[in-house]
């Protein structure tokens, strides 16, 4: 059985509905309320247009209003729910939706107007008298134990608009995770305890599952591919990266196998996110080199990585894809304390995406001795410069996890000639030594995702949908 999906789309734009609640009392009161207030309610959507393709629904005026609204958000497969009070409405007539909610809830406090003025009587306080309402709805969904944002703003304004795309993004990536399959090519490391869990947990818990794959079935794979298609991508390589003229023509057709298959299996299996583990590969006895391009190049394209069978890793890489759009692999190799910064990198896998813009990516001949295979081609970059995120994704037992997060910037370092794999030097904003004590408390992995600028913010409304435990360091 095959669950084909399409390939990852960090880019896409979030999705959302507009759900406006109201209530008929003031009909006979206000006549044509309704009516203006689901004009409103448009206006919303248009202004959140820049962050967000908003749909926003017909007023929600009763309970059977509600549930029909809900089902249409969920049968169009939004990524989540802008609730906004259009004037109040009892929250009884919504609770039962918010107790079964499925998809990520925000709470936009906001009225028409945003100042009370002189010329104010009985209709105007009618129009702009969503606040109790937006009470009497934060207080059922509290009751339901349901996570929400709230966003206090004056809808007119850029910050509205930019704390929306904020938690649109986030809900984005939390329902693409919910739904996320990570494909695990043979075994994971052994003796490597930070990256295990317990996949059935993590599945109730957050909702990533796990599909082993055989790496026979790659091998397979890689043999039946047409020439074109390896032809295509070595084109393709050769106009983005500069090559190294000690590669031979047949690895890199073998590196171009071994990322088509990969993909392949991947858009067959339904998985956004995979990882590999050197022995895994080494040991099956019919692979002539590990898969290190290949990581590089599907990170590029949107896909979760993580080396040694990381499912957490390959999980969070892919959340930070959905979320800001360049998740990068890697792991603190080594603290350099003149600079106040740790050297980040691993083996040879890293998204070239968040390469600095002075400098060309490589891909070159590069001797490896972990697994005893021949030479792996691999891409080459530094890490540009700037503000970066760090994120891990613990594991605490049960059903429990941690995100453990840190902020900073990728120095300008002087480069390291020797070292020929991805990297950079990053700096933490609360200082090495500080960062460093604190992300080894909360039980941070050893493996991460990085993103570029600061996304504390866009992970703490990740992670409060999500239901993880966040802790900054």
């Amino acid at each position: 059985m095959t669950h084909t999906a399409p390939a990852p789309n960090a880019t896409r734009r979030p999705r959302i509905g507009l759900f406006g609640i109201m209530q008929p009392l003031y009909d006979d009161m206000i006549p044509g309320i309704t009516e203006r207030q689901a004009a409103y309610a448009r206006e919303v959507a248009e202004r959140l247009a820049p962050v967000a393709d908003c749909v926003a629904a017909e007023p929600v005026r009763g309970r059977d209003d509600a549930e029909r609204v809900m089902r249409s958000f969920e049968e169009q497969d939004l990524d989540g729910v802008l609730v906004v009070m259009l004037t109040y409405g009892p929250s009884l007539r919504v609770t039962r939706v918010f107790s079964r909610m499925r998809l990520p809830v925000a709470l936009a406090n906001i009225q028409p107007d945003p100042n009370v003025t002189a010329a104010w009587g009985m209709d105007e306080m009618t129009y702009n008298q969503g606040i109790h309402g937006a009470q009497d709805t934060a207080n059922a969904m509290v009751r339901a134990g349901l996570p929400f944002e709230v966003i206090t703003e004056e809808w007119h304004g850029d910050a509205f608009v930019e704390r929306v795309g904020r938690w649109a993004r986030a809900a984005r990536a939390v329902t693409a995770w919910k739904r996320l399959r990570v494909g695990v090519f043979g075994y994971a490391m052994n003796g490597m305890g930070d990256a295990r869990t317990d996949e059935t947990a993590l599945m109730r818990a957050l909702g990533p599952e796990i599909v082993t794959i055989a790496p026979g079935v790659l091998r397979r794979r890689m043999g039946a591919l047409p020439k074109s298609a390896v032809d295509a991508l070595l084109t393709w390589e050769d106009e983005r990266f500069e090559i190294d003229p000690r590669l031979s023509e047949e690895e890199r057709q073998d590196h171009a196998r071994m990322q088509l298959g990969i993909e392949e299996l991947l858009v067959e299996h339904g998985c956004g996110a995979y990882s590999t583990h050197f022995d895994a590969i080494a040991e099956d006895g019919r692979f002539a080199r590990l898969p290190m391009a290949a990581a590089a190049n599907l990170m590029a394209k949107g896909y979760g990585f993580a080396g040694e069978g990381d499912i957490l890793a390959a999980s969070i890489v892919y959340a930070g894809h959905q979320l800001a759009g360049d998740g990068h692999f890697t792991e603190m190799y080594a603290m350099d304390f003149p600079s106040d910064s740790v050297l980040m990198s691993h083996m040879g896998e890293g998204n070239w995406r968040i390469a600095r813009d002075d400098e060309p990516v490589r891909l070159i001949k590069r001797p490896l001795g972990i697994g005893g295979l021949d030479d792996p081609p691999t891409i080459l970059f530094r890490y540009r410069p700037g503000p970066a995120t760090l994120a891990s994704l613990v594991s605490l037992g049960g059903e429990d996890y941690r995100l453990v997060v840190a902020e900073g910037e990728v120095i300008d370092a002087p480069p390291l000639p020797a070292l020929e794999m991805p990297y950079g030097q990053f700096r933490p904003d609360t200082g090495i030594r500080g960062c460093v004590d604190a992300w080894l408390r909360a039980g941070g992995t050893h493996h991460m995702v990085m993103n570029t600028g600061r996304r504390g913010e866009d992970w703490r409304a990740f992670c409060e949908q999500a239901g993880i435990e966040l802790v900054r360091v």
